[in-house]
């Protein structure tokens, strides 16, 4: 299967942070960072999709990488990220990349794959493409932190997560070309590529999750 087109973010980049706090508030940042100091000192770090790299700086405090790649299709959301890193510290073990999955080296393996929010841009068979290849680049029992939109089970809370992650769907599909248009179950293509779920911890009443999995040796 050939690989997926990468959502252009280029267009809302400069109002993309705003617009996510107007309508999630801090949960979208706090459920990313939350199990970043599981992160084992002196890994190999990928983030996929990083957008506009606030997560940079809660990673490097919470956890001591010896490398991070940031590898983000848009050049916008990339320098943004840069701009945001340096103006903390003149060194950090982060590389920026423009790209995407299909961009990684061929000798390249991390200890950590991160993805924020990234894979539910795609359908089904493409997100499991995307994660079939980050599956090759990742070291065995290394770790996947995880975070996307899941809907919960209770039934008090879907009445209102499903509407919004159609529109969601719709909006991004209009302003960014995304792919997707429902949630992958996530789930069921983990396990399938041989993934265990080690922690977990929801946000936004359920319509968030964070995870941490483990890969098989």
């Amino acid at each position: 299967m050939s690989s997926p087109p990468a959502p252009d973010f280029n267009l809302i980049a400069p109002v993309y942070d705003a617009l996510a706090r107007v309508v999630f508030g801090k949960a979208q940042l706090l459920a990313q960072a939350h199990f970043l100091a599981c992160i084992p000192a002196g890994g190999r770090v990928l983030l996929l999709g990083g957008g506009s790299g606030w997560i940079l700086p809660e990673l490097l405090k919470k956890s001591c990488p010896a490398q991070v790649l940031f590898l983000e299709a848009s050049p916008r959301m990339v320098r943004r990220a840069q701009a945001r890193l340096n103006s903390l510290s003149a060194h950090q073990p982060v590389e920026f990349r423009v790209g995407t999955q299909e961009d990684l080296l061929p000798h390249e393996t991390f200890h950590v794959v991160i993805t924020p929010f990234v894979l539910d841009l795609f359908t089904p068979d493409q997100a499991l493409n995307i994660m079939q290849r980050l599956d090759r680049v990742l070291l065995p029992e290394g770790q996947w932190l995880h975070t996307d939109f899941h809907l919960s089970s209770s039934r008090g809370h879907r009445w209102w997560q499903k509407p919004l992650l159609w529109g969601m769907y719709r909006f991004f599909g209009a302003v960014s070309g995304i792919t997707g248009k429902t949630l992958p179950s996530f789930g069921t293509l983990f396990s399938g590529l041989g993934y265990e779920t080690r922690q977990e911890k929801f946000f936004s009443n359920g319509f968030i999750r964070a995870q941490v999995l483990q890969k098989s040796v």
